[in-house]
């Protein structure tokens, strides 16, 4: 496991379990602040940025495949899209199951629809030309080898030589070992949200970026670690393993 992280100016990151990223999410919300509705709104439009930025950079085209589950992670990149929808971009969302979605993911996705953004399923993704593909199916809330319809996304994702930014993690990769018990999403870039996870080895995840979610400093604090925000005056920033 990756214990530490450095920002480009030299700060040390502390990598976090997934045990304890779930200990810091229950007390941000049930004790502090922020409720998850704000910090998956924080985390869509860090990755609408991170998705800018990239686009910007290479020059690419306004169309974007964002696969999403039905969890935290689905909603995130949901909420990511919705923010692209709204710079004049060309989000279209593939859902891995939407009957099966979770509250505030299907809130997301309630917004989204009313916004006139594209939803189609699964099979229909074979039909679509994208500029730029956003991995939001699965992030710390693996536990065994990807299947089904989460299966044929990866499949589909890993297949295509499309720019491709994985939300938190990469889907099929434990947040803690790094390891993959099945098929896994190959990112060019992992945006990772709140602090870097243990398993975020570099040769799975591409280029890392940290995103702020607005935490406070005091929820750390209360699972033992000793935090300093390593963000300063932005919100996304790069880090790399400390060697």
């Amino acid at each position: 496991m990756i214990k530490e992280f450095v920002t480009n100016t030299g700060l040390i990151v502390l990598a976090v379990t997934k045990e304890q990223m779930i200990k810091v999410d229950r007390i941000a919300v049930e004790e502090i602040g922020p409720n998850l509705f704000q910090m998956m709104e924080n985390a869509g439009r860090n990755l609408a940025l991170t998705s800018i930025e990239l686009i910007l950079k290479r020059s690419l085209g306004k169309r974007i495949m964002v696969f999403a589950g039905t969890g935290g992670n689905g909603g995130g990149g949901i909420c990511g899209a919705r923010h692209l929808l709204n710079h004049g971009y060309e989000p279209i969302v593939i859902l891995s199951n939407e009957k099966k979605m979770q509250e505030i993911p299907a809130y997301q996705l309630g917004i989204f629809r009313k916004a006139g953004g594209e939803i189609i399923p699964v099979e229909k993704a074979k039909d679509v030309r994208a500029d730029l593909i956003i991995d939001a199916i699965i992030g710390y809330s693996l536990i065994s080898a990807p299947r089904g319809n989460v299966l044929e996304m990866i499949n589909f994702i890993n297949r295509n030589n499309i720019p491709t930014i994985s939300l938190d993690i990469p889907t099929g990769v434990l947040v803690t070992s790094g390891e993959n018990p099945g098929e896994f999403v190959k990112p060019e870039i992992t945006l990772t949200l709140a602090l870097p996870k243990t398993g975020l080895y570099p040769d799975k995840c591409g280029e890392i970026i940290l995103a702020d979610v607005g935490i406070p400093k005091v929820v750390y604090e209360k699972i033992g670690l000793k935090y300093n925000s390593p963000f300063s005056d932005k919100y996304i920033i790069p880090i790399s393993v400390k060697e």
